[in-house]
C-alpha cells in the first residue's frame, strides 16, 4: 500500500503570482527557472509537470491538510 504523503507548513500564497493559493497547489520547477509553490494557473503557465525531477501536485484534504497526488 502507496503512503500518503502531506505538506509540512503549506503555503498560503503562489510564489509566482502571490494570489491565495486555493484546494490545489504544485511545488514544481518552473519555465522561468527555479522552483516554486504555484497555484493551478500559474502551473498550467508556466511549470514543467509533475514526476521525478519535475514537481508534485497537492490537494486540500477535508481535514485541510494537504495530501500529494501526483509527481
Amino acid at each position: 500500500m502507496k503512503k500518503e504523503v502531506y505538506y509540512i507548513d503549506p503555503p498560503k500564497t503562489c510564489d509566482v503570482c502571490n494570489d491565495a493559493i486555493g484546494n490545489v497547489f504544485y511545488d514544481c520547477a518552473t519555465r522561468l527557472g527555479g522552483w516554486a509553490n504555484c497555484c493551478e494557473p500559474c502551473f498550467k503557465k508556466y511549470g514543467r509537470g509533475t514526476g521525478t525531477g519535475l514537481g508534485q501536485q497537492f490537494k486540500r484534504q477535508r481535514d485541510g491538510r494537504f495530501l500529494k497526488t501526483k509527481g
